[in-house]
């Protein structure tokens, strides 16, 4: 019940957030642009079809393995694989084509941004990759499956009216709240905290003062640059 209640507390906080930039503009509502002010592209729909459809998958694999059900989770498990790839590849894509048009939705300077997507892409892969070689190990999977859907969750909570302001320490604090949730649900039921969380949630709480920090250097700025100038 807590992955099944999580799975559509993190699905309201992406309609809440996107909701503002996209989904309800996409019916009429405003002019459907970024919230850096650039055009929606075939990519930027691609993205928002991908990552939304990961959203739905989660609510559905969640309640799958709730109602005991774990063939068909285990089936549609594939699928998730499937999609996980090809947002991985959409998600940097999409990235480096906003920082190629000198665009960023939350810094003056987009090759420093470019640093908060690129690890988000990073840090879920990473997670994705753990959760499929442990899927025998049910306890670690869910977890790390879980990680995965934190490691993506900032640019929702980011997008919340007047939360832009505020910087990474609030919205990447409400974005970890679900691995603090998590961590605290394990402790309440188990009286111990799963070293999924303890490992995967130091490197998620880790990368938000790293990946600032290494956006500002020249060594960084240089890569994105080049990597930039590749698209």
């Amino acid at each position: 019940m807590f992955y099944s209640g999580i799975a559509i507390a993190m699905a309201l906080t992406v309609v809440f957030g996107f909701g503002q930039t996209y989904y309800f503009k996409a019916f009429g509502r405003g002019p459907l642009e970024t919230l850096s002010g650039g055009p929606i592209t075939t990519l930027i729909h691609a993205h928002a079809i991908l990552f939304s459809s990961w959203v739905l998958l989660f609510i559905v694999q969640t309640a799958l393995v709730a109602q005991h059900k774990v063939a068909v989770h285990r089936r549609l498990g594939i699928a998730g694989a499937v999609l996980a790839g090809a947002m991985i590849l959409v998600g940097a894509a999409t990235a480096l084509q906003t920082a190629a048009r000198g665009a960023s939705p939350a810094s003056p300077d987009p090759l420093a941004f470019l640093i908060v997507p690129l690890t988000d892409m990073l840090l879920f892969g990473s997670f994705i990759v753990a959760a499929l070689r442990l899927r025998k190990d049910r306890e670690a999977h869910k977890r790390l499956m879980l990680l995965a859907y934190v490691s993506i969750i900032t640019a929702a909570v980011a997008r919340w009216p007047g939360f832009l302001s505020l910087g990474p320490p609030v919205f990447f604090g409400i974005g970890l709240s679900f691995l603090f949730a998590g961590a605290i649900y394990d402790f309440a039921s188990r009286r111990r905290v799963h070293p999924v969380y303890l490992w995967g949630g130091s490197a998620l709480i880790a990368s938000v003062p790293l990946r600032l920090v290494i956006s500002g250097t020249s060594a960084w700025h240089a890569f994105a640059a080049f990597i930039v100038g590749l698209v």
